[in-house]
C-alpha cells in the first residue's frame, strides 16, 4: 500500500506538470486542503451525523465536500482547475467527466469502445445514476501486458469486468462501507471508512468523486469478478 502511494503521488507529480496549462472551468485559487474532506469537529449543537439529504445538499454546492481517500489533495494539486479537477467533473455525466481525468485514460478507452469496439457504454453510463469504481491507469498498468490483451480482445470478458465495478444508484462515503450488488451480476464489498476504504482489497485513492450523475471512487486495482 505504501508502494502504490508513492507511484501514485509520483504520477501526479507528472500530471501536476502536464496539466498547468489546464484552461480554468473553475476557482483557480482552490487548494489541496479545501479540496481535502473537512476535518472540522462538529459542534456540540450539532453532533449527530449529517442525512444524507443534508449531504446531498452539500455536495452539490461543494463537490468536494465528502471527498475521502489518502490521494484526495495530491489529485487536487495535480488537477486544482479545469474539466478534470472535481469542480469540472461534478459539471459532466461520468463517462465524459473519466475522459476528462488524466488518471482514468485507460478506463476512458475500455468503456467507450476504442480498446475493443465491441464494448462501448458510454450511453449506459451516462443515462442512469450510478456509483462506479474507477481504477486508474497504474492499475491497468499492473496487469501483465499478455493478460490485458487477452481480456481486451474477448468482448465479454472485458465487459464483465467494466460492469463489475459499477453499482446502481449513487452511494455517498458514509454509506458505501457494505456489499453492493454490481451491473456484473456480483456482489463487490467495501471495508474501512474515511481514507482507509477497501473494495475487495483495493484501496480507494479518492472517493466521493461527484459527476452529474454518478459518484465516483478511484481505486489503485481492477476489481476481477469471481468465478462463478
Amino acid at each position: 500500500m505504501k508502494r502504490m502511494n508513492r507511484k501514485f503521488a509520483a504520477a501526479l507529480g507528472v500530471i501536476a506538470v502536464a496539466t498547468v496549462g489546464l484552461t480554468a472551468c473553475s476557482s483557480g485559487s482552490q487548494t489541496a486542503e479545501s479540496m481535502a474532506p473537512s476535518s472540522s469537529a462538529p459542534s456540540s449543537s450539532a453532533s449527530a451525523a449529517p442525512s444524507s439529504s443534508a449531504m446531498a445538499s452539500e455536495s452539490a454546492m461543494d463537490p468536494a465536500a465528502n471527498l475521502v481517500g489518502s490521494g484526495c489533495a495530491a489529485y487536487a494539486k495535480a488537477v486544482p482547475s479545469g474539466e478534470g479537477s472535481v469542480a469540472g467533473m461534478a459539471k459532466d455525466p461520468v463517462a465524459v467527466a473519466a475522459s476528462n481525468n488524466p488518471l482514468l485514460k485507460t478506463l476512458t478507452a475500455a468503456v467507450s469502445g476504442k480498446l475493443n469496439p465491441k464494448v462501448d457504454l458510454v450511453d449506459t453510463l451516462n443515462g442512469d445514476e450510478f456509483t462506479v469504481f474507477a481504477p486508474v491507469d497504474e492499475a491497468f498498468a499492473a496487469i501483465p501486458e499478455k493478460d490485458l490483451k487477452a481480456v481486451v480482445a474477448d468482448a465479454d470478458t472485458l465487459s464483465k469486468i467494466l460492469t463489475y465495478h459499477v453499482v446502481p444508484g449513487q452511494i455517498a462515503p458514509s454509506d458505501i462501507a457494505g456489499s453492493h450488488k454490481t451491473v456484473e451480476g456480483q456482489d463487490l464489498k467495501v471495508t474501512g471508512s474515511g481514507d482507509k476504504l477497501m473494495v475487495n482489497g483495493a484501496s480507494v485513492i479518492c472517493g466521493g468523486v461527484q459527476t452529474a450523475n454518478a459518484t465516483v471512487y478511484l481505486v489503485d486495482t481492477v476489481l476481477m469478478p469471481p468465478a462463478k
